[in-house]
């Protein structure tokens, strides 16, 4: 069948990345990813379904071919020889940024949920208001524990696979922010952009007396920034505060990183929202990953990896789309207006057509996005500042 021959094309583009992985599970990657572009959906009978007519294999043949690699395997010797998808974190990391010339990278870090189920502790490379998951910590929902230790594994195996050369930001909530956290990111050379509550305290240099967060910028359109202490007691953590209170937002963002007051712009971290629409399409618009009724961690983690490798093609394909200048690919309702689809839903509509003819089209790596360039704001100092003898930042 025609769409057999797309399958044929995309598994040598697959080994290309995955180089590392053991030829059976490289082949399963391949196939599941392609079976969840095809389908358009993963849950599991769904891509069966469209993989049974498409390659004219028996369903229930073809079921258990799928659910053998992510099940836990053993030697007869007892020995663990499940699918370590962990593997696959580098891999994926390498071909989400092949195309990022200026070496200049944004991930996100976030938990997301299945139903109560399951917490997936998501490390993604954020691209144009979406996310790719790079990777990723399941657990049961009602597990405890600190995350710290699972953020740090993570960044870790990824920090391994990308290598030196590197200005990567790891962007992050408010739920997740810690002195531990801060201090496993920047050890690697790589730079926090880590959102705080307002109610905490910054100690600016030379001043005598910290304030609470939320008293550096108390009105829009406002923006502070400079080094300090932040936290209390001896917990205190050397940071620069990026202070910024945009026009229509409710609250201003507070955010520390290792950066320099010059070298860092409080803008970058608007791409954290790539992550939550990543999540989106993960969940719910996309994939409907919500839906799933696995039950085990592990699998979930394994099936999650191929997920991922699709959500990767599928903006490949968007990417590639709003370049051309037809009615069918635009995104925008103006030049300057907002984006009426997602990269990502226009990625799923501009594949169908190739998958259709039995081709797996010709995409481009993603580009590297545009980078802000870092600015240092100046202020006139207000009364208050005067009278407290620092005449240089506004309160």
């Amino acid at each position: 069948m025609s769409q057999a021959k797309a399958l044929y094309q995309w598994q040598p583009r697959v080994a290309t990345f995955f180089t590392d992985l053991p030829p059976a599970r490289r082949a399963w990657l391949a196939l599941v990813s392609f079976g969840i572009a095809l389908a358009q959906c993963a849950l599991l009978n769904r891509v069966v379904l469209r993989l049974a007519v498409a390659l004219g294999i028996s369903f229930n043949t073809l079921r258990q071919r799928l659910r053998k690699r992510y099940r836990p395997q053993a030697t007869p010797d007892g020995q663990d020889r499940s699918f370590d998808y962990t593997a696959c974190f580098g891999p994926l990391l390498r071909w989400a940024s092949a195309g990022f010339t200026d070496r200049r990278l944004a991930l996100a870090i976030d938990p997301t949920t299945l139903g109560d189920r399951f917490t997936i502790l998501t490390v993604s490379v954020v691209f144009r208001s979406c996310a790719v998951p790079v990777a990723w910590q399941v657990q049961h929902g009602n597990a405890k524990g600190s995350w710290n230790d699972h953020w740090q594994r993570l960044l870790g195996l990824l920090h391994q696979a990308l290598g030196e050369g590197w200005q990567v930001l790891v962007l992050s909530e408010r739920g997740l922010a810690s002195k531990d956290l801060f201090e496993a990111i920047t050890p690697r050379g790589w730079h926090p952009l880590m959102r705080v509550q307002k109610g905490g305290h910054f100690l600016p240099e030379g001043w005598t007396r910290s304030w609470a967060l939320g008293q550096f910028v108390t009105r829009q359109k406002t923006r502070w920034r400079g080094r300090g202490l932040a936290g209390p007691g001896r917990s205190r953590l050397p940071c620069t505060l990026l202070a910024c209170w945009e026009e229509g937002h409710a609250e201003p963002w507070l955010i520390l990183t290792d950066l320099g007051p010059g070298d860092a712009n409080a803008v970058w971290y608007a791409w954290r929202s790539g992550i939550e629409h990543g999540f989106r399409d993960l969940k719910s618009d996309g994939w409907q990953l919500s839906k799933t009724r696995l039950r085990d961690p592990a699998r979930v983690g394994r099936w999650w990896t191929a997920a991922a490798l699709a959500t990767l093609w599928a903006l490949e394909a968007g990417t590639e789309a709003q370049g051309l200048e037809i009615p069918a690919t635009q995104t925008y309702a103006k030049a300057e207006g907002p984006a009426v689809t997602s990269l990502f839903a226009l990625g799923l509509a501009v594949l169908a057509e190739p998958l259709g003819r039995g081709s797996i089209g010709r995409w481009r790596r993603l580009p590297q996005p545009a980078w802000p360039a870092s600015d240092a704001d100046s202020h006139r100092p207000s009364k208050q500042q005067r009278i407290a003898g620092h005449p240089r930042v506004p309160l």
